[in-house]
């Protein structure tokens, strides 16, 4: 390592980052100005290697915290005894595709395990297609759905090389600073419309409508502030074309609402795939695509499909231990209690570049706008304070201006009362450098 290479006095982690350049290449993202270099987790916390501890509320990848021992001792014993593919008969995946399922209703009674959220969405794409015989598929302006080439064409991060092939088309987002149709009201006859009009562009190009992808929370879109039926409209749009509705859960589903277990349920529809990922193995690479008998039977009749690592019993170990921990220390009830208590806290701040603040069981947005424009600017700085104080935040939104709280499922009210309290000072901070 050259003298460039090594660390600065006073700036841990600047040899990692150097390191992390020359072997992984450009563009590899890292939270924060100031990376952190986390070594150990527990719970809601994390540790970075001068031992300082930060309040983690944003990682929902320890769905049910950081190293939970349940999940901890479920993948080493299981690797301990047997790990291979489901080409071996196995009950693992028979066990806990039986439990997950039971989670979920609308005749969405099979399954098929994979091992990231990506190739989730990836083989919904191709269900969509195999059921209807087309290819055309609609996703919204500003989404992530992963990165395999199919996925990755929905979402807005990188426009694809050769730009967005034609059977995509991307209809506009749900907005809460600029909703659609001009007003909260208007915004879900709107949305559908502008589905309906995607529908009728991919009929005229010959591509024909196989389905819309969409996360129920809207969350990469900056969770919006859409309620229960507001996707009523666009289910009429979808079944009268005969298109599928394909639902990503990987980050409200395993109970993150508060009010019920998916998100598509709290939203009031009935999905024809729903996928799901990080949250399912609590760090573990495990994800799942589930759907109806007839769908799975299009699919697997028209595509033959193996995925090695997906269902492998190591995974399903750490997934079904999930499904436990949820259910024996109450974490869906706790994200009601305690995401009520938390939105209570956030309401009550006070600053003026706040637009709105909105909240979902444990999920959270503060939007950050100025005369009807958004503050991007003004919410980074209020996620470098954050962390400075020891308090971990991300963003989102179009213009990455809306604060992003999606804390691990144990969060408590002092964990809530530390979080917004740290929140409050350093707008307070902010807003007096401003006036100074």
């Amino acid at each position: 390592m050259t003298a460039s290479e090594r660390a600065a006095p006073g700036a841990p982690g600047t040899d990692l980052v150097a390191r992390r350049a020359r072997l992984l290449g450009p563009n590899v993202p890292t939270f924060y100005e100031d990376p952190v270099h986390v070594v150990r987790g527990e719970g809601v916390w994390l540790w970075d290697a001068a031992g300082r501890r930060y309040l983690d509320c944003y990682n929902n990848v320890p769905h049910v915290g950081h190293c939970h021992p349940k999940v901890v001792e479920a993948i080493a014993r299981q690797a301990g005894l047997l790990n291979t593919h489901t080409r071996y008969l196995h009950e693992g995946i028979l066990e806990y595709g039986e439990r997950l399922v039971g989670k979920l209703g609308h005749d969405l009674q099979q399954i098929i395990m994979v091992c990231t959220g990506s190739e989730a969405n990836d083989i919904a794409l191709r269900m969509a297609q195999a059921v209807t015989g087309h290819t055309g598929v609609i996703a919204t302006d500003n989404t992530y759905h992963g990165n395999t080439a199919a996925v990755s064409h929905l979402s807005t991060r990188r426009p694809p090389i050769g730009g967005y092939p034609s059977h995509v088309r991307r209809v506009p987002a749900p907005d809460g600073l600029l909703p659609l149709g001009g007003s909260e009201q208007a915004q879900p006859v709107a949305f559908a419309a502008n589905v309906s009009r995607a529908i009728e562009e991919l009929q005229a190009a010959g591509h024909g409508f196989a389905g819309l992808m969409l996360c129920p929370v809207f969350a990469n879109e900056g969770m919006p502030g859409v309620g229960p039926g507001f996707l009523a409209p666009t289910v009429e749009v979808v079944r009268r074309a005969g298109g599928l509705i394909l639902c990503d859960e990987v980050q409200p589903g395993f109970g993150r609402t508060g009010s019920h277990f998916w998100g598509h349920d709290w939203l009031g529809f009935a999905p024809d795939v729903v996928t799901m990922g990080k949250p399912m193995g609590n760090g573990h690479p495990v994800a799942a695509v589930v759907t109806r008998p007839d769908v799975m039977a299009a699919f697997r009749n028209a595509f033959g499909y193996f995925n090695t690592f997906g269902g492998n019993p190591v995974s399903c170990a750490a997934a079904l231990a999930v499904l436990e921990v949820i259910e024996e220390e109450g974490l869906v009830q706790n994200a009601h209690d305690v995401g009520a208590y938390t939105l209570g806290l956030m309401r009550a701040l006070r600053h003026p570049l706040i637009h709105d603040v909105r909240g979902l069981g444990l999920f959270f947005a503060v939007e950050f706008a100025q005369g009807g424009r958004a503050a991007a600017g003004f919410c980074g700085q209020v996620v470098e304070r954050m962390r400075e104080r020891g308090v971990l935040l991300g963003r989102v939104g179009r213009q990455q201006h809306i604060l992003k709280l999606r804390p691990p499922m144990p969060f408590s009210r002092e964990n809530a009362d530390l979080a917004i309290g740290t929140l409050a000072e350093v707008l307070a901070e902010l807003d007096a450098e401003a006036a100074a």
